[in-house]
């Protein structure tokens, strides 16, 4: 974990230096971002509507908190109701040809970037990467999408939207509550009052730090994981059988390693299950890949690694390589009215 992300969450003792040394940049940034705000808002800045209805799935950090998981639940949900649904993503990482660039079957990680890559996978719906997020909200109106996802973009307000969702780490939350660069915000808490509904992604408590006065509905969401897939097989086991098959009699003991905004979430998980690490490697969120990060696993050993790395992983995969899945589990009675309200929308808009 870099340094300044322990500044920011974990109360490390270089908050005394190096958060005073930033504080001028915050004011900086918090000047740029509050005008830039208001400009949309008295329409200086033109923002565009769409055709169809468009939901933000957002935060107002940065790093990893579970916005995908969430786009993934929504996806199954829109898609159960026979609903036409695509995602817009801004493709961090990504090297794509062009854009607004559209996602097919010959796309890859390194074009489209690992979390629209995914996303692409799992439902084979249609999926399009860009930093212009109006020109590609057009482009999925063209391809039929009745709904439109947005991954992330909770900031671009150049794209009118009509329900904002806010996904909080529940252990994380906001640090030390602070903008960019002296804290993880890129937006001060009271943008909590004017989304319509906060995702806590974990077990911790649902309570918001610093702003307690928060009366919009909560919503509480875990990452379960039931199976393990091999990178290079692409064999699916449950984790039961995985275990018995392919772990010692009376030893747990394996491999991993995770690229994510916190990849000590993922390695708490495995233990969870059960797992026991013999070595685990945290990278940075989005990491690129290639088979000399691998060298010091042992091959003698299973390798876990989260979906997200996976996409990114295949093409130098060796056998002892899994990945372990995991889906949003949300309370029906919580979720429902959301729900309702999403699909009321498409309705509507037809």
């Amino acid at each position: 974990m870099r340094l300044i992300e322990k500044v920011w969450f974990f109360q490390h003792s270089a908050k005394w230096l190096l958060v005073p040394l930033l504080l001028p940049l915050t004011v900086i940034f918090w000047l740029l971002s509050a005008t830039r705000r208001l400009c949309f808002q008295f329409g200086l800045f033109k923002s565009y509507a769409i055709d169809v209805p468009i939901i933000v799935v957002g935060n107002i950090g940065v790093g990893g908190n579970g916005k995908t998981p969430v786009v993934l639940y929504l996806v199954e949900q829109c898609l159960a109701q026979g609903i036409k649904v695509g995602v817009v993503s801004r493709g961090y990482g990504g090297k794509a040809p062009h854009y607004p660039y559209l996602l097919s079957k010959n796309s890859t990680a390194k074009e489209a970037g690992d979390e629209p890559f995914l996303i692409y996978q799992r439902h084979t719906i249609p999926v399009v990467v860009g930093s212009d997020r109006v020109a590609s909200a057009k482009l999925l109106v063209e391809q039929g999408c009745e709904l439109i996802i947005t991954d992330d973009g909770l900031q671009h307000y150049r794209l009118k939207r009509d329900l904002e969702l806010i996904v909080i780490d529940s252990k994380r939350q906001f640090g030390n509550g602070l903008l960019l660069p002296a804290g993880p915000l890129r937006e001060s808490l009271w943008r909590l009052k004017t989304v319509d509904a906060l995702i806590f992604n974990g077990e911790a408590s649902t309570e918001v730090k610093f702003n307690k006065a928060v009366s919009i509905p909560k919503i509480k969401m875990i990452l379960a994981a039931a199976k393990v897939v091999n990178l290079k097989t692409e064999q699916c086991l449950s984790i039961t059988d995985f275990q018995q098959t392919y772990l010692r009699e009376g030893s747990q003991r394996i491999n991993a390693m995770a690229g994510i905004g916190d990849p000590a979430r993922f390695f708490t998980t495995l233990t969870d299950i059960g797992f026991s690490l013999d070595k685990s490697v945290g990278f940075v969120d989005h990491q690129e890949f290639n088979k000399n990060q691998f060298i010091d696993f042992s091959d003698n050993m299973p390798l876990l690694m989260t979906e997200k790395d996976a996409v990114k992983c295949k093409d130098f995969a060796k056998i002892n390589y899994w990945y372990l899945p995991v889906d949003a589990q949300i309370e029906q009675r919580q979720i429902l009215p959301l729900l309702t309200m999403i699909f009321d929308k498409v309705k509507i808009s037809k």
